[in-house]
């Protein structure tokens, strides 16, 4: 059977606004099919959803709480079900970890409640899910894990979100040798500060923000949510099948 009968499936966390419906579109455009993840914003995802048929694809949004590991084994049955009778195939290929928050406290007052539910989302959230997942992923296939440039250089506030993807940068490199026998490619995308509405739209609205980051950046602006979808597609396509367990920073040069 050749490529056009049988396209690739990607499955895309947090992916109704953002980075992640950036990723849906540009792997849509590569010639993927996508199933995209929303945690509430269900009329966005759909929305998304023929976005990418209208680039000749098909897509499927299914809620899901990457914060909720309790719900990820009734999650990963949803996906198998959706494959069966949307596909007719028992397996996706790539899965891109991309859901997450942003949260901004000074290490004096981060309470437990959000270092837990930080790590909750970002990084138990990234493995029990993935874990789940392994079953339905085709030898062969892809993971790519969000990271954040904070994991590099530091900023004031970001000390616990920063741990988190620090946390999910190692475990890419274990996932990386441990599924390296299936011909499973893993990687770590460390997006630098990007114009959406994480954390309320600042790096976006906030001229001043703005122009501090555009400063300290060697391409001279913020990043832009396609600059995203576009180094995500680019990592799952066949060009790039002999990288695995690194760690790839698209922050456009950020505080060299």
């Amino acid at each position: 059977m050749t490529a056009s009968t049988t396209p690739r499936i990607a499955l895309v966390t947090g992916g109704s606004r953002g980075l992640g419906r950036s990723t849906a579109l540009a792997l849509a455009a590569q010639g993927s099919d996508v199933i995209l993840t929303y945690q509430s914003s269900e009329a966005e995802a759909h929305a998304v959803v023929r976005q990418v048929e209208a680039l000749g694809r098909r897509a499927v949004a299914l809620q899901l709480d990457v914060g909720d590991s309790k719900r990820f084994a009734a999650f990963a049955e949803a996906v198998k079900k959706v494959l069966a009778s949307t596909w007719q195939r028992e397996r996706f290929d790539h899965l891109v970890n991309n859901a997450g928050i942003g949260l901004n406290a000074p290490i004096a007052e981060t309470t437990e409640e959000q270092f837990d539910l930080l790590s909750n989302i970002h990084l138990k959230g990234t493995f029990f899910l993935t874990q789940k997942l392994l079953p339905l992923i085709a030898d062969g296939g892809r993971i790519v894990n969000i990271s954040t440039g904070l994991a590099r250089f530091t900023f004031p506030g970001y000390a616990a979100y920063a741990a988190m993807k620090g946390g999910v940068e190692v475990l890419t490199r274990y996932m990386a040798k441990e599924l390296g026998p299936r011909g499973i490619s893993v990687n770590t995308l460390a997006p630098g500060a990007i114009e959406t509405d994480f954390r309320g739209g600042q790096v976006r609205d906030d001229k001043q923000v703005n122009a501090h980051i555009a400063g300290v950046t060697a391409l001279g602006r913020v990043g832009l949510p396609d600059d995203i979808g576009g180094a995500v597609a680019a990592l799952l396509a066949d060009g790039s099948r002999w990288i695995t367990g690194q760690r790839i920073e698209v922050s456009g040069g950020m505080m060299l």
